[in-house]
């Protein structure tokens, strides 16, 4: 690994993700990150472009044919070869000429297809732009319906996208692309990250897109607000975990690639947490009690979006609003 991997390692675990599509807030600024997600989603869009003035589209080949872009919001998965280009997620709609120009790097032609892992506009926020280049989106039948209407995520209201944006291909289980000499499979994660989650794995390339289910080297995010459940994030990594073996190249929606083990840590700490805080609820102790124990403490940064209180927080609105409680401890 040379010293720009390296660099990168260091520095992706520190991202912030903004949900929308046309983010405003300029990167490293400090805030508290319990209320960065709130602040990004009250602040006006008029600023988006010079924001995103500066990044810069990293791209790194994980596989013959397979590729991750970094830049600003979820990590980019891009299938290249003679079957024309497939990439999963975009990230920001100001990002897209940089984006496709990366692309041509490695493949001169069109996009074809872009597979979104969910509805969250760090992910989703360039499919406008693509769409228009010719590219048609394929997504989940929730994140359809999350982007055609208003949502509202930790009490902030997010606007519905446009119509050029939306998935035009949707599913309610999976499908199959068998396109570049690889199958690539696209499989539906019930209630983890939101309700509308997919893994996207290449057969033979033997490559594991997770999208927001995996994210690596920090606490996650999870949108309670969109259907997401601190135990469907668990079965989520588990089915993941499923799929790969000890060569798979992971590919996490936030944070560096990683591989089998990362997925199985990640699981042991979500687990690790939901058990500690269901422990907690079921003994009667009080939120603020449980932000205090500092169950996820160990598992975070300073500067990382989410904090270990704000991520005991999530995973206690889960187990209440989904168990009234504790419900059964995992393993």
């Amino acid at each position: 690994m040379g010293k720009a991997d390296r660099s990168l390692i260091r520095l992706l675990p520190r991202q912030r993700p903004d949900i929308r599509p046309n983010p405003s807030r300029k990167r490293g600024m400090p805030m508290k990150a319990a209320a960065a997600l709130l602040l990004a989603l009250a602040a006006p869009a008029a600023a988006q472009t010079s924001t995103m003035e500066n990044v810069q589209i990293r791209v790194e080949r994980v596989a013959p044919g397979v590729a991750v872009l970094f830049g600003r919001g979820g990590n980019i998965g891009l299938s290249y070869g003679a079957d024309g280009n497939i990439i999963i997620d975009d990230q920001y709609a100001p990002l897209t000429e940089r984006i496709l120009a990366a692309i041509r790097t490695l493949d001169p032609d069109p996009v074809r297809f872009v597979i979104n892992t969910h509805w969250h506009g760090d992910h989703t926020g360039g499919n406008e732009n693509v769409a228009r280049t010719g590219a048609v989106i394929v997504a989940h039948d929730n994140v359809r319906r999350r982007m055609s209407a208003e949502q509202l995520v930790r009490g902030e209201i997010v606007q519905p996208s446009p119509s050029g944006a939306l998935p035009v291909v949707t599913f309610a289980e999976g499908v199959t692309f068998h396109l570049n000499g690889d199958d690539l499979r696209v499989v539906h994660v019930a209630n983890a990250h939101t309700d509308g989650d997919a893994l996207v794995y290449f057969t033979h390339a033997n490559v594991l897109h997770m999208g927001d289910v995996f994210w690596n080297g920090m606490l996650p995010f999870i949108d309670l607000d969109s259907g997401g459940s601190i135990d469907g994030m668990i079965a989520g990594v588990a089915q993941g975990i499923e799929l790969a073996d000890e060569r798979t190249v992971v590919i996490p929606g936030h944070g560096p690639i990683g591989h089998k083990a990362d997925l199985e840590r990640f699981r042991d700490m979500l687990i690790h947490v939901r058990n500690r805080v269901g422990q907690g609820i079921a003994a009667g102790r009080t939120l603020d009690q449980l932000k205090a124990e500092g169950h996820a403490d160990a598992y975070a940064h300073p500067g990382d979006f989410i904090t270990g209180a704000s991520f005991t927080e999530t995973v206690y609105r889960s187990l209440m609003r989904d168990h009234g409680g504790i419900g059964e401890e995992r393993r």
